[in-house]
């Protein structure tokens, strides 16, 4: 390896370099010239060592990993797949006895006696040269150390003096810069991205103080660091007056220390340096000590008023003087701060006064005290729900309130089919039905106005919902009824109790009269059987698990959240009626379904709740494993997991956390409350920020509203519709996390606020996606039309969102054997079957780069 030879070569010329510096060294410190046999004798350990490290440390540092393994190859090691660290060892090892290098022989042969003592003439010259030299700098060394003493000693007697000096030169560049600069246009960033605009001059009256006037921009760029990284950005007026400052007290500070300095300083300063101590030279003695009180002047300069400094700035500077001004207006500020300190808690007052008036007042129940509450608390599938609409049934008129549009759905069809008329009322459709003194809607539908014999509330434990939670609180405690039928989940009872008061009339606690056994084996897809319900808790794994079992011959039903209600009732009788023999689900099984299921398997423990991937709570584990059983069928109830089963178990048994807090959200009693005040629901939304929840409430966020608003935020769209009827359209509950329904909701009401037709929603049905999706759309639409009062379009379109249920109920039934499951990185396909969620060649090349990266860091 010609290499090699050259790494040698120069180890051997690095050593030789090595050596004369020590024989300099060690001849410059004698008085007398010593033998060469002397120094040999002395110097002989690291004379023999100097070699051996010189060439290990550069022939380990200079060969590259390859080269390295490619010379061991050569000598019969085993190199692929060695950690690095062994590399280096073994050719370390292998590098130690390669073509020594005799250092003892070689000085034998370059120094001759007569080169020996010119070589201690050159060493001990230079030596002592070097010496004075040292002798010299600690002298400098001193003399500077007592400057900076003396400085040190002046200055913090000296910052009263210069922050009056600071103070009146600040004042006049800021008079200069008011009257001379451009004003640029306020930025989200100071990094270089966006280009400055100039927007006129300065008005000194938008500045209270001088912090205010800080943050606006020079026009300037510089340069900062921010951990160990440099990058350009916009200079503000912050970082101008900081180095103003910095730069003008170091002229004075040196000035005045240099009149501290007493002459036998000086005189010492002249003879060791050849030259008089100096304005400049003081003040890079002292430069680290100025620095120190830079921090103390940009405080009280960024406290001072803009029109305090701009008086100052008319005046010639003499110190009592000024110092008698600063006094005074260090006084008046106080006063002012006091007085602005006094107008600030008056505003708080204020606030708090309106905040209480507006909101406050709004969430002390008050119960109709005429009602008999009727409690039914227990756990899940305990036939609840099945009592308290048989009371329903026997009324002469009444109302269930659902948490979805399915279970609405499901009610309304059940009333019907028994002979007890019943009408179907949602955001997105209304049937209503000749005769029918019953009606069947979605809780969020409820209006307190209306009179009705029995009121029946489902899943009562919604109230704790952070955003929908409200609706049931209004529900409950200003339901219009004679009897009001609150169903819900064991962990609700205290809570009603404290809530309704006297008002419950009757309580029935229910228990499951069929067992939950979990079974001790960890499940796997294979195990299968007719009557499972299989849950995970995505619609890409609903699709992905139904063609893994489709493909085996399984037939099978699905359920998941962003499914058409219409559809997923078609696939839920078609698992009762025995055409389908398993189900594939989300946890949206697990709310109010009654279906004849053998065994509920967790293909899943965990699920992402929107913010993050989490393990199942207690409540939702039981509300999901409550669904296995039905009495006459299978009279056990089987639960099964995948994976973790003993602390799975211990959720199932363990006892629910009662719920002790009510969601609460903004009424029309609010609104109407609220434009006594303001007008603009920007305010409206910091307003509800502010407000302190009551006891026992959470304030629900209110996150989509908000994200809505942003887009029509002083647009004409706000500045044409009345509050109460913009807040109405951002509360539609539709999917705001499609960027397509949000456009499309956008659109519909540009057409509202321009009095022109409604676009009509994208209807597209290639894909199972675009089909949904298409759902979804017609859906927001419907939301639109029953709000407008526009009831014969929604009659249309509700036909054309049934036929798009049939097609997505079709596609399932047909075409999901066929699904493809995705590569997340490059969308190729993949085989349904692989336990991966990336194609091989995506892996393969992340792989190819964490290796490439590894190697760049050795």
């Amino acid at each position: 390896m010609k290499q090699i030879e050259l790494i040698h070569q120069q180890a051997v010329e690095n050593t030789k370099v090595k050596i004369m510096d020590d024989i300099e060294n060690f001849l410059g410190q004698l008085e007398t010239l010593p033998e060469f046999k002397e120094y040999l004798d002395k110097r002989s350990t690291y004379i023999s060592q100097i070699w051996l490290n010189v060439w290990l440390t550069k022939s380990t540092n200079d060969f590259s990993k390859r080269d390295k393994k490619a010379f061991l190859g050569e000598r019969g090691y085993v190199v692929e797949g060695v950690d690095r660290k062994l590399i280096n060892k073994l050719f370390r090892n292998e590098m130690r006895d390669y073509k020594p290098f005799n250092t003892r022989e070689w000085i034998k042969s370059a120094i001759n006696e007569q080169d020996w003592e010119a070589q201690y003439t050159l060493a001990r010259k230079s030596f002592l040269k070097k010496a004075e030299e040292d002798r010299l700098l600690e002298k400098k060394a001193g003399i500077k150390e007592k400057v900076y003493q003396v400085a040190h000693t002046v200055l913090s007697d000296f910052q009263e003096s210069a922050y009056l000096k600071i103070r009146h030169e600040m004042a006049k560049d800021l008079k200069r810069i008011l009257n001379e600069n451009q004003k640029y246009k306020d930025i989200d960033t100071y990094m270089l991205e966006e280009r400055l605009t100039v927007i006129g001059s300065f008005n000194s009256d938008d500045y209270r103080t001088m912090a205010d006037f800080f943050d606006e921009l020079t026009g300037e760029i510089h340069q900062t660091a921010s951990w160990g990284r440099f990058y350009f950005e916009y200079e503000t007026y912050q970082y101008h007056f900081e180095n103003s400052v910095l730069k003008y007290f170091t002229v004075i500070a040196a000035e005045v220390v240099m009149k501290h300095l007493d002459q036998q300083i000086l005189s010492e300063y002249e003879e060791v340096f050849a030259d008089r101590l100096s304005v400049a030279e003081t003040k890079r003695i002292i430069n680290d000590l100025t620095e120190i009180y830079l921090d103390g002047f940009l405080f009280k300069l960024q406290e001072e008023y803009v029109t305090d400094l701009l008086a100052l700035a008319e005046l010639e500077f003499e110190e009592r003087a000024h110092l008698a001004i600063y006094e005074r207006d260090l006084a008046e500020r106080k006063r002012r701060k006091a007085e602005e300190l006094a107008e600030l808690e008056r505003k708080r007052e204020e606030e708090a006064r309106m905040l209480e008036d507006i909101f406050g007042r709004e969430y002390n129940p008050s119960l109709r005290r005429n009602v008999r509450y009727i409690l039914h608390i227990g756990e899940t599938n305990t036939g609840k729900t099945h009592h308290a609409l048989e009371r329903m049934k026997d009324a002469r008129t009444g109302l269930y309130l659902a948490p979805l549009r399915l279970l609405a759905l499901e009610v309304y069809e059940k009333l019907n089919a028994e002979g007890v008329p019943c009408s179907l009322k949602t955001g997105e459709e209304e049937k209503p039905v000749e005769g029918a003194n019953h009606i069947s809607c979605t809780v969020e539908m409820f209006h307190e106005k209306e009179f009705y014999e029995v009121v029946v509330i489902d899943e009562s434990q919604m109230i704790a919902d952070k955003d929908r939670g409200f609706s049931w609180f209004k529900a409950i405690t200003k339901a219009n009824a004679e009897e009001v039928h609150i169903i819900g989940s064991k962990n609700i009872k205290e809570m009603m109790l404290g809530l309704l008061d006297d008002g419950v009339a009757e309580i029935y606690e229910y228990t499951r009269d069929i067992p939950l056994q979990v079974e001790n084996k960890e499940f796997s897809l294979k195990d299968t059987k007719k009557g499972d319900a299989l849950v995970c808790f995505s619609r890409k794994q609903v699709l992905e698990n139904a063609s893994k079992l489709q493909n085996n011959g399984r037939q099978v039903s699905m359920i998941y959240g962003s499914m058409p209600p219409e559809t997923r009732k078609k696939q839920i009788d078609r698992f009762i009626k025995g055409e389908t023999s398993v189900v594939v689900a989300t946890d949206a099984i697990g709310m109010g379904l009654n279906l004849p299921i053998r065994r509920i398997v967790f293909l899943e423990n965990e699920k992402f709740d929107g913010t993050r991937r989490r393990r199942l709570t207690s409540q939702e584990t039981k509300q999901i494993a409550g669904r296995a059983g039905r009495k006459g069928i299978y009279n056990v109830g089987r639960v099964a997991f995948t994976s973790d089963i003993s602390l799975m178990t211990k959720l199932l048994e363990k006892e629910d956390k009662p719920v002790e807090t009510f969601s609460i959200a903004p009424t029309s009693g609010i609104f109407e409350r609220f434009q006594k005040y303001h007008r603009s629901l920007a305010v409206f939304f910091e307003l509800w920020d502010k407000f302190e929840s009551p006891k026992g409430t959470n304030k629900a966020s209110l996150s989509e509203e908000k994200e809505l608003y942003e887009y029509i935020r002083d647009t004409e769209i706000e500045a044409r519709l009345p509050m109460m009827e913009l807040y109405g359209f951002l509360h539609l509950p539709f999917s705001s996390k499609e960027p397509a329904l949000i456009e499309q909701w956008l659109e519909t009401i540009r057409a509202i606020v321009a009095d022109a037709e409604l676009p009509e929603p994208p209807v597209k049905t290639a894909s199972l996606e675009e089909l949904e999706l298409s759902y979804k759309a017609i859906g927001l639409h419907l939301l639109f039309l029953y709000k407008l009062g526009r009831k014969t379009e929604a009659v249309y379109w509700e036909r054309v969102r049934t036929g798009l249920s049939d097609d997505v109920h079709e596609f399932l039934k047909s075409e999901v054997k066929n699904y493809k499951k995705k590569c997340r990185h490059c969308g190729k396909g993949i085989h349904v079957d692989s336990p991966y969620q990336i194609c091989d060649s995506c892996y393969s090349a992340r792989n190819r780069k964490r290796t490439d990266n590894r190697d760049r860091w050795r």
